[in-house]
């Protein structure tokens, strides 16, 4: 009889497939699941398997324990007195900004179901996703100044876009932590939810999303994050372009019948 291997480390990163909907759970509790190079390359590689997946039209992404990710490991970046200074760009080069790329360019809606405290790197990262849901008890904290950094894994890209320069200035220089409600109210998130129905109503919310066009969420989803960037005619033409080719998907032709038979549509993401 073989005996039970005591030393196996749990997985950084769980992964549960219901149906259509993929769960990725950050499973690093007992620090907070601030991230390490494990837990970087675990959640880089099953978003890159859900985004490749036939069957995924839809990710929740959430975490373990009483906090949703307090960013990076700082156990790993503690440098002795006189020793050599890490390469805090590298870490991004190779880790946060592939890993938040891939989030954004994700063809499929990623849900982050925020639960606790999500402070730097792990409050930029759900706010890549697509739609935030947050327990009341939830809080987003830019704690970049506090060890005299700048915010990254795409924080000065996104806070001003969701909240504005005066705004996304006060709550980076000075760190301030915005509550689950608050979050809402500035137009951060999404939406703030009792912490006892964070997850049933995060995965209500994705059920509905794997059963919705896919093809067509993915088009609006690039529209909109190129909006802010793009000139009123590109985004007449970007629009044009994804019209034509959503025109031409089964989905479509699904839809129209659907609504002439007035009967509910059955997409298949095609």
């Amino acid at each position: 009889m073989a005996l039970e291997d005591r030393t196996a480390q749990p997985s950084p990163v769980l992964v549960e497939h219901r149906g259509s909907l993929t769960l990725l759970t950050l499973n690093r509790p007992d620090k907070l699941n601030s991230f390490n190079e494990a837990q970087h390359r675990a959640l880089k590689a099953a978003v890159d398997a859900a985004a490749a997946s036939d069957t995924c039209r839809a990710i929740i992404l959430t975490a373990a324990g009483r906090g949703f990710c307090a960013g990076q490991d700082l156990s790993d970046r503690v440098r002795p007195e006189g020793g050599t200074a890490p390469d805090l760009g590298e870490t991004l080069e190779k880790f946060y900004n592939p890993l938040i790329r891939a989030i954004r360019a994700m063809p499929k809606p990623v849900i982050a179901a925020v639960n606790g405290v999500a402070a730097g790197a792990g409050a930029n990262l759900a706010l890549a996703c697509d739609l935030v849901l947050a327990g009341r008890s939830a809080r987003f904290v830019q704690a970049f100044s506090k060890i005299g950094l700048i915010p990254d894994s795409g924080g000065t890209w996104m806070l001003p876009r969701l909240v504005g320069e005066a705004r996304a200035k006060a709550l980076t220089m000075l760190a301030i932590p915005v509550p689950a409600e608050e979050a809402e109210r500035i137009g951060m998130i999404y939406r703030a939810v009792n912490d006892d129905t964070l997850m049933s109503e995060a995965i209500a919310l994705g059920e509905a999303l794997a059963k919705a066009p896919t093809r067509g969420l993915a088009e609006t989803k690039q529209l909109l994050q190129q909006a802010f960037t793009h000139s009123f005619d590109q985004q007449l033409d970007g629009e044009r372009d994804a019209q034509r080719r959503l025109g031409r998907s089964a989905d479509y032709a699904e839809g129209v019948r659907a609504f002439m038979e007035k009967r509910e549509a059955a997409f298949r993401g095609q």
